[in-house]
Parts: C-alpha cells; sequence; structure tokens
C-alpha cells in the first residue's frame, strides 16, 4: 500500500486530527490564552473542520493559529501531502513540481515550499563533539551572490563571488548543522567553530588556513590535505561532511537550479534536515515526516518574506 494512501492525505477530518495529535497530545490548547480544561470542539453545519472554542476566553482556534498553517486557505490534506513530499524527497521537490503534483497555484506552491523549510529549521544549541568525538568541518561556495557580482557583471573564476556555507558533521551522532557565511575569514569562523565544538572535540578539516588557529582551541586538529592527493589516513578525513554537500550541491544545482541569498538558510536548513533524520538515524519517509510536524509551531512566515530577493 502506497504511504500516501493515508487517510490523512485525503481526508480533510482525518487530516485535522492527525495534526492535532502531534500538537496537542494532551488535548487541546488556546492559543489566546492558554487554557486547557474549558475547550470544546464546535459543531454545525458552517462550522469550519476543526474548530474549537476556549470558553476562558470566549475566543474560536484551530491547531493552525500559531503555525506555518496560519491564515492558509489551503486544505490541510494538501499540506500534509506537501510535507510528506519535501520531506521524503532526498534532494529536494521543485515549487514547479509541487505546483503540478498538488494542483495549486504556483505561488502557493513556491509560499508552501518556504513556510515548510521555515519549520525545518531545528536551531538547536547543543555543542557537537561532546565526549571526544569527531567532528568536521568543511565549506563549499554555491551560486553567485549578487551584493558582490551585481546581474551582468562577469562572474570570473574563484569563489569570492560565491555563496558561502559552512557545515559541521559530528561523527558520534552522525547529524550535521549548516550555516551561510559571508565571509571565510579566521576571525569570522573562529566564534562559530568554538560556539558550536566542544573544547574536548577532535576537530578534522582540510588545509584550509582558517582553521589553524582556531583548531588548537580543541583537544586535537587534523588535516587531510587535498591539494597533495590525500583524502584520509584512517578515521582522519573529511569524507563525511564531503558526503553531505554532495547532496547538497547536487539538490541546489539540479533540482532548485537558482537559490537568492535572502533564502539560502532556508534551502541549507532542508537538506539539513533530512540528513539529520534519515534511514541511519532510523527515520523512514514517513517518520521523517511526523518529525517535521513537531518542528512548525511559532514559526509562521509571511508571503512578503518569501518572495524572491
Amino acid at each position: 500500500m502506497s504511504n500516501l494512501s493515508a487517510p490523512h492525505f485525503h481526508d480533510e477530518a482525518a487530516a485535522y486530527a492527525f495534526v492535532e495529535a502531534r500538537v496537542w497530545p494532551n488535548g487541546a490548547v488556546c492559543p489566546h490564552c492558554g487554557g486547557t480544561d474549558r475547550n470544546r470542539l464546535m459543531g454545525g453545519k458552517s462550522t469550519r473542520i476543526g474548530t474549537y472554542k476556549c470558553y476562558d476566553c470566549r475566543k474560536p482556534f484551530t491547531v493552525k493559529v500559531g503555525t506555518i498553517f496560519e491564515a492558509s486557505k489551503v486544505g490541510m490534506t494538501v499540506w500534509l501531502q506537501a510535507i510528506y513530499l519535501m520531506a521524503s524527497s532526498k534532494k529536494g521537490i521543485s515549487t514547479h513540481q509541487l505546483h503540478r503534483t498538488l494542483g495549486v497555484a504556483l505561488r502557493t506552491a513556491w509560499f508552501m515550499s518556504h513556510r515548510i523549510r521555515e519549520a525545518m529549521r531545528e536551531g538547536s544549541l547543543d555543542v557537537f563533539g561532546s565526549g571526544g568525538g569527531i567532528v568536521e568541518a568543511d565549506e563549499t561556495f554555491i551560486g553567485n551572490d549578487r551584493t558582490i557580482k551585481p546581474k551582468g557583471q562577469k562572474k570570473g573564476r574563484g569563489y569570492h563571488h560565491k555563496h558561502k556555507v559552512l557545515a559541521l558533521v559530528d561523527r558520534s551522532s552522525r547529524r550535521a548543522r549548516t550555516m551561510v557565511v559571508d565571509s571565510l575569514g579566521a576571525a569570522d569562523l573562529a566564534p562559530i567553530l568554538r560556539e558550536n565544538i566542544a573544547k574536548e572535540a577532535r576537530l578534522m578539516t582540510d588545509e584550509a588556513s582558517y582553521y589553524t588557529k582556531v583548531g588548537r582551541e580543541f583537544a586535537s586538529h587534523d588535516i587531510v590535505r587535498h591539494g597533495q592527493g590525500e583524502y584520509g589516513r584512517g578515521e582522519i578525513g573529511t569524507n563525511t561532511i564531503e558526503g553531505f554537500f554532495s547532496i547538497f550541491k547536487r539538490g541546489m544545482k539540479g533540482v532548485y537550479q537558482h537559490c537568492g541569498k535572502k533564502h539560502l538558510h532556508r534551502y541549507a536548513a532542508e537538506f539539513e534536515f533530512r540528513y539529520n533524520h534519515r534511514v541511519a538515524n532510523g527515520f523512514n519517509d514517513l517518520a521523517r515526516a511526523d518529525q517535521l510536524l513537531t518542528g512548525f509551531k511559532g514559526k509562521r512566515l509571511m508571503y512578503r518574506d518569501s518572495l524572491a530577493a
């Protein structure tokens, strides 16, 4: 049986019940006053599906309030289908594909995809490499930063004009963390590494000079010299993080093709989310989509903020 044959993908009432079970595991919570004891599901032919009334503050509400679904006229079944498609597509799914598959307007598909990416942003504050684990750090370059090379100017060689993405991978937890940075100078990267990597961690990077000084602040700093054709010495290497970047760049170049700088952090979060919740970490497609639903509270994105730069 297809995963998409589940009732919550086709029946609006079942879709609301599915979302409510994840947002309100202990019963409905009023988003206006926080009340839990006097919330009642409203009935009647003119009442929208999933509407509750709080008899403390006397206001109606649904599970959409305060989430990425708020003020959206798109059906909950369509939202859940979009979430599943984005969560299960290893290299992403384009706005045009969502538009054709879901039967919604192109700009609606664009807006939905950005709201879902916003929900994928985890914002975890835990440090990598706790207990002396290995952390790989590397950077990649993608696209064309219009703030450096405006449209019409020749791009030229090198990476100065490209968007810069720094990533970390904790080998123990098999999780990645990405950050869009403006500069790859040692003074800019050092605070990021200090904030995200434990002092007792073993840092592994390539021979880039901006890791040299800050690398001394960790338990050890091992380097692989790609310029000399070296890609690993036993457990020393950066092949794990390069594997993460290979999926990220195939998706960005092959599926999305273009991304403005103002949105790159969301696209990076999308690939980070799927990587952190992959099969190797115990998540299949359904479990990954289910996990995504736990991250959409308090992350409403306005349409004007989702417009291309």
